[in-house]
């Protein structure tokens, strides 16, 4: 017998699901450039007349490749994603879905949704809280322990305030008792996938960001954490012991490998890489 897979590895690994997720790093664009041209008040975009060769050309082909990946995102299709052991309802709600443009995913049981997996687009779960095996409860405490993000709106025939504080405290959307109104869900719906967009953009960010920090070599994460930090090319210099003139080279490095046009950009990367764990020193 096989190995039990965790949540997060049923929802998200290829070998596991069949849901192979996209890779959003961007390569930076081959540029010419002058490490001199890199002073503390100069950088690729803003240092005009010095601006390296190539660097106007890497930056509008990032550019595009940032427009057609977020313009292959808005065009993924949306998918709800319900869990229900009531045929009858299940297929009610398949049907309303549909009916408005939303693809449906439907499910008898948590398991049955493990074993078919994630979709790759934005998507949300409409949960039953008694269900065979697994309830709605326990699973979204399991998705939640997993670090997977899936926005959840519970609907229930035999709800109380205990139960619904709890899943509310949970992080879900909505608490629906049946019988509930159709636009009800369907405004909840509409929230998740919204609140999944944003998650999936936040994250797709971050990785793309994590993909260019790891690129870096220790110096120059040294240097990238001075210049964030406000450090002056020669402070830089004396701080890690090698002239301004090496610090310029590992500067204008940093900068390039990052995609960062102003330090002001740089600040804001350095900024969300903190918050998602990863920092320069």
């Amino acid at each position: 017998m096989g190995r039990a897979f965790s949540v997060a590895e049923a929802l998200y690994c290829p070998q596991v699901s069949g849901n192979i997720r996209t890779s959003f790093g961007f390569p930076p664009g081959t540029v010419e450039w002058s490490a001199l041209n890199c002073s503390d008040d100069q950088t690729p975009a803003a240092s005009t007349g010095l601006a390296p060769r190539g660097w106007r050309q890497g930056s509008d082909k990032a550019a595009a490749g940032r427009r057609s990946r977020v313009h292959a995102m808005a065009e993924a299709p949306a998918t709800v994603i319900v869990i229900d052991d009531d045929v009858g309802l299940r297929e009610a709600l398949g049907s309303l879905l549909r009916s408005v443009g939303l693809q449906a995913n439907l499910h008898g049981s948590v398991s049955e949704f493990l074993e078919a997996g994630r979709p790759d687009g934005p998507s949300c779960l409409v949960l039953d809280v008694r269900l065979p095996g697994q309830g709605g409860l326990d699973f979204q405490r399991e998705l939640t322990n997993g670090g997977v993000h899936l926005p959840i709106i519970f609907i229930t025939g035999h709800g109380d305030i205990p139960m619904s504080v709890q899943a509310m405290k949970g992080g879900a959307i909505e608490f629906l008792t049946k019988p509930f109104r159709d636009q009800d869900l369907l405004d909840a719906i509409q929230s998740g996938l919204e609140r999944d967009r944003s998650l999936r953009h936040r994250d797709e960010t971050v990785a793309r960001l994590r993909a260019r920090f790891n690129s870096l070599t220790q110096r120059e994460r040294e240097v990238m954490g001075s210049v964030v930090a406000g450090r002056l090319n020669k402070q830089i210099a004396g701080d890690i012991g090698v002239s301004e003139i090496t610090v310029k080279v590992h500067r204008s490095s940093m900068m390039r490998k990052m995609e960062a046009a102003t330090v002001v950009e740089l600040v804001l990367m350095a900024e969300k890489l903190r918050a998602s764990g990863d920092a320069p020193p």
